[in-house]
């Protein structure tokens, strides 16, 4: 009775290890490796406490926040984190959100994927070069593109032009 008790203990730890085991591994092949990379320490130090917060751990600015909402000056908003360009300043405009809004991105500078944290499916946006999280498009924005890139002022630089 003592070994068989043994046995299916022990086939129900390894079983659950060997689960546990292959999803961190799938997990690690799923991590993207972009031309900027730091460690979460040179991150911290770098960034102030809301881009932290924002461009490493996708996190979401309060609305109406943004001392670029209302930025109307021409020029380049850049990636806070490594100042790739991500952003032209005529393709800017008031979307009502309490967000920056633009209807379309320097293509190529940012990157995309679906993100399901909400319970429903949303496309994020993320700096190409680095990594870090802008905020999300939508598709309900203005022509020519039809698209709302609502970004989150934290994430961006503002680069006037000279």
């Amino acid at each position: 009775m003592g070994k068989k008790l043994a046995v299916i203990v022990f086939g129900i730890l390894t079983a659950c290890n060997g689960i546990s085991q292959k999803k961190d591994s799938e997990e690690k092949k799923d991590v993207k490796k972009y031309k900027v990379s730091k460690t979460d320490a040179e991150w911290r130090k770098e960034l102030t406490d809301m881009e932290y917060y924002v461009l490493r751990r996708a996190g979401t600015e309060n609305a109406f926040t943004s001392e670029l909402l209302e930025n109307k000056e021409k020029g380049t908003y850049v990636c806070a984190a490594c100042q790739t360009p991500l952003f032209k300043s005529e393709h800017k405009y008031k979307s009502g959100t309490g967000w920056p809004s633009f209807y379309q991105e320097i293509e190529g500078n940012v990157g995309f994927d679906t993100d399901y944290k909400i319970g429903y499916a949303r496309t994020e946006e993320h700096c190409a070069t680095c990594g870090g999280h802008l905020g999300h498009v939508f598709k309900d924005g203005p022509e020519p593109t039809g698209e709302r890139h609502c970004i989150n002022g934290a994430a961006l630089d503002f680069v006037p032009s000279s």
